[in-house]
């Protein structure tokens, strides 16, 4: 197993005119497949960024010495995992370096006393990317994942896929065949005919069998990488307050295909109180109105 930063100094700008820059080839030539999951005690931003020279303000980063074949949005739904998030990016940084693709991170950040609302963020981060940037494909990640093979590469197929295929805490399995939680990707056509997330699965649980049904009703396919790819290691964390399970989500469940029309990206309402550029990473700090209406 590599370390996710080994030749990553390999990386340098080319001396070229941008209108000269070659086309990034098919396989980059930095993916090596496994990788070790490991971080320095009393990691700071700071120290991430030292690591992470060429990545810009906002968490962008674009290849220095070619044109990227992919570009890809990561949208991270967060509150108070401080330490997750600062694991995170120091690992999917230079893990999507290797790649040679074109992308930026988004962190959205519920900051109100209503319990979180996953899907909700989830949807926000879609919409305010795409203000940014005609992204190809967008990845909706858990901020506990860490993946373990570069060779699972953060771009979209023909049909919305299923990342996270085979995380430690489940044995490297897939829990239940419809599975579709923690790391997955659409294309914003996909996500947008889906009507995305719904917004109503207030608390733990739901909001990921609920858009599996959504693509399931739209005639649409689940993709998923080879089990060897899609490796993931979670990381430990206890209860989250706040995020108590939704004793509601399977009457939604339930309701899916009669609701999937009117609840997510067309009747999405927030109040986005502040839009910073880190260096690591964009910040969406968000409050919901709470309007769960089912």
């Amino acid at each position: 197993m590599k370390d996710v930063y080994s030749n990553l100094d390999q990386i340098q700008p080319l001396d070229l005119a941008k209108e000269n820059m070659p086309t990034c080839p098919k396989t980059s030539p930095f993916v090596s497949g496994p990788l070790k999951v490991s971080f320095p005690v009393n990691l700071t931003l700071e120290k991430i960024a030292q690591k992470n020279p060429l990545v810009r303000l906002g968490g962008h980063y674009q290849p220095p010495n070619c044109w990227a074949l992919h570009h890809t949005a990561i949208i991270i739904p967060y509150r108070a995992r401080r330490k997750h998030l600062h694991q995170l990016l120091y690992h999917l940084h230079p893990f999507l370096q290797r790649q040679q693709i074109h992308y930026a991170i988004y962190v959205v950040h519920q900051m109100d006393n209503y319990t979180f609302n996953r899907g909700k963020l989830l949807n926000v981060g879609f919409k305010e990317a795409m203000k940014e940037n005609d992204w190809q494909c967008i990845y909706f990640h858990d901020v506990d994942l860490i993946p373990e093979d570069d060779r699972n590469i953060y771009s979209c197929s023909a049909f919305p896929m299923h990342v996270a295929v085979a995380i430690d805490k489940f044995e490297y399995k897939l829990p239940y065949q419809r599975y579709f939680g923690g790391v997955t990707a659409l294309s914003p056509t996909h996500y947008l005919k889906i009507n995305g997330f719904s917004n109503n699965y207030w608390g733990w649980g739901g909001e990921d069998d609920d858009i599996a049904s959504r693509i399931s009703l739209n005639k649409l396919m689940i993709s998923r990488p080879p089990a060897a790819f899609g490796r993931y290691h979670m990381l430990k964390h206890g209860h989250d307050k706040g995020n108590e399970a939704n004793p509601e989500r399977f009457k939604l469940l339930s309701r899916t295909h009669l609701k999937w029309r009117y609840s997510g990206m067309n009747n999405l309402m927030y109040h986005l109180m502040s839009k910073e550029k880190t260096p690591l990473y964009t910040n969406l700090t968000v409050n919901f109105a709470l309007q769960n209406l089912v």
